[in-house]
C-alpha cells in the first residue's frame, strides 16, 4: 500500500504520493536541447506535457557539476547541508586529492532513505556507478522495498546489494558502453519496467551527459538522444505517474574558433605569482570519465600558502578577462551554500566559453575528439523544470533543481493514478 503520511527529510516536508512520484535528471540538459528537439517535432510527448503541465526554469547548485547536483536533488538541500561540493576534493589535512563518491562524505540523509523508513517502495537507476552508492545510502534491500543500481554495472547487481539480481538480464538489455547514449537509454528502459512491474512509490532516474558533451543542441546525435528519451517519457507518463523532468546542469561550448579547448591554466599562474607548488588549484569536475571533458570545467578552487596576500591574488584573478567571478571562501560559502571545510581559500568561475585548468602539462586532451563542451559555472546554472501536472511553481532563482521531489510528490498527492 502507498504511504499515507507526509515524510520529513532535512527540514522539508514531502507529501505522501498517491501515485508514483518520479524525478528525472537529464545530465547536462541545457534548455536549448529541448527547445530544438520540440521545434523539430522530435519530442511530441514533452511538447504535450509542456502544454498541459507546468514549465519553468530552475537553477542548479554551484558548482554546476554532476555529484553536487544529484545529491542536492536526492536530499532536497544545497551542498552546505549534504557536504558534496564536487566530484573531487582536496583534503588539506592529508594532502590527498580524492573522489567524493564515498558515503563517508555524505552529511545528510537522502529523502529516499527517509521515504524508505516511512514504509515506501523506493527505486533509483543511475547511468554511472559513481553516484549509486551515495544515492542509495541508508537503503536496505532485504524487504523488497528498495532497488538501486547503475546501468554501468548492471551485469553485476545482486539482490543483497542492489535489490535485484543481474539487472542486465532482468531488463533483457546488454550492459552498455560507458561512453554511449545506450548508458542513459538503459536507465529509461529500467525505469519503465520498474514502474510497471515493481510499482515504486518514489523513483529517481539519472542519466549521463556523454551526448551533451559531444553534441550541440542542433547536431544529429543530440536530436536522436532526445527523440529516444521522449519515447520512454511517453511510457512513463501513460502510467499516471507524477513526473518532474530537470537537470543537474547545463552545457556550453568551451572552445575557440579553431575548435581548440579554451582554457586558462591557473596553477601555472599561481606558480608564477607565489612560487612553484606553493598554491594548489583543485578542479572539482575531475572524475574517472575525463574523455567527456578532459577535467576542464568552469569552476575551480585554490588553497593558498600561509602568509599569501589573498586579497591581492583575488584582485589579480578578477582582472583576467577569462574570469566571470572570483570570491573568497567566505563569500562563496554565503553565496553558493557550500561547505567551508571542503573548498579552498578562493573560488573561481570562468566566463561562458572558457574553462579553468591547472597546469598545461597536467591535462591530457588527446581523448577529446570533438570541440570541448563543458560546465561548472554560473552560465550553466539554468536548467529545465517540467512537471506533467498543472501545479503552482515559482521560477528561478527561487526554484531550484533540488525542489524536484518536493513538487513531484505534491503533484502525485493531487490525484490517484489514472492507469
Amino acid at each position: 500500500m502507498p504511504i499515507s503520511n507526509p515524510v520529513e527529510a532535512n527540514g522539508r516536508t514531502y507529501a505522501a504520493p498517491k501515485t508514483c512520484a518520479i524525478a528525472i535528471c537529464l545530465d547536462g540538459c541545457e534548455p536549448e536541447y529541448l527547445d530544438v528537439a520540440i521545434a523539430e517535432g522530435l519530442m511530441p510527448t514533452l511538447k504535450r506535457i509542456r502544454e498541459e503541465g507546468t514549465v519553468r526554469t530552475a537553477h542548479s547548485v554551484i558548482p554546476s557539476f554532476t555529484n553536487p547536483n544529484n545529491l542536492s536533488i536526492a536530499t532536497g538541500r544545497p551542498p552546505s547541508v549534504h557536504g558534496i561540493c564536487g566530484n573531487f576534493l582536496y583534503d588539506p589535512d592529508t594532502g590527498e586529492e580524492v573522489m567524493m563518491n564515498d558515503v563517508r562524505f555524505l552529511r545528510a540523509p537522502t529523502l529516499f532513505s527517509k521515504f524508505y523508513e516511512a514504509g515506501a517502495r523506493v527505486a533509483m537507476v543511475t547511468a554511472k556507478d559513481k553516484l549509486r552508492a551515495l544515492l542509495g545510502s541508508g537503503l536496505k534491500f532485504d524487504e523488497d522495498r528498495a532497488v538501486a543500481f547503475s546501468s554501468e554495472r548492471s551485469g553485476e547487481t545482486t539482490k543483497a546489494e542492489h535489490g535485484i539480481d543481474n539487472a542486465s538480464d532482468w531488463l533483457g538489455m546488454p550492459v552498455p558502453e560507458v561512453y554511449s547514449a545506450d548508458l542513459s537509454e538503459f536507465v529509461f528502459a529500467a525505469g519503465v519496467k520498474l514502474l510497471r512491474e515493481w510499482k515504486p512509490d518514489i523513483m529517481y532516474l539519472s542519466t549521463t551527459d556523454y551526448i551533451q558533451h559531444k553534441f550541440a543542441p542542433d547536431e544529429q546525435g543530440a536530436k536522436d538522444f532526445y527523440a529516444m528519451f521522449d519515447r520512454y517519457l511517453a511510457e512513463l507518463d501513460a502510467t499516471g505517474a507524477a513526473i518532474v523532468v530537470t537537470a543537474d546542469h547545463g552545457m556550453k561550448p568551451k572552445h575557440d574558433a579553431k575548435g581548440d579547448p579554451a582554457v586558462i591554466y591557473v596553477q601555472d599562474l599561481m606558480d608564477e605569482w607565489l612560487g612553484e607548488g606553493a598554491a594548489r588549484v583543485i578542479l572539482p569536475i575531475t572524475d574517472p570519465y575525463v574523455v567527456h571533458h578532459g577535467a576542464l570545467g568552469s569552476f575551480a578552487t585554490a588553497y593558498l600558502p600561509e602568509g599569501a596576500d589573498r586579497a591581492d591574488i583575488v584582485a589579480r584573478l578578477k582582472a583576467l578577462p577569462e574570469m566571470l567571478e572570483v570570491t573568497t571562501r567566505e563569500e562563496a560559502v554565503a553565496k553558493y551554500d557550500l561547505p567551508a571545510d571542503r573548498i579552498g581559500d578562493i573560488v573561481m568561475i570562468s566566463t561562458e566559453n572558457m574553462t579553468i585548468g591547472t597546469s598545461a602539462h597536467r591535462h591530457d586532451l588527446a581523448a577529446l575528439k570533438e570541440p570541448l563542451r563543458s560546465h561548472g559555472g554560473l552560465t550553466e546554472q539554468a536548467v529545465p523544470f517540467i512537471v506533467n501536472r498543472r501545479i503552482d511553481l515559482p521560477d528561478a532563482p527561487e526554484l531550484r533543481n533540488f525542489d524536484a521531489f518536493l513538487y513531484a510528490c505534491a503533484a502525485a498527492a493531487l490525484q490517484e493514478a489514472e492507469a
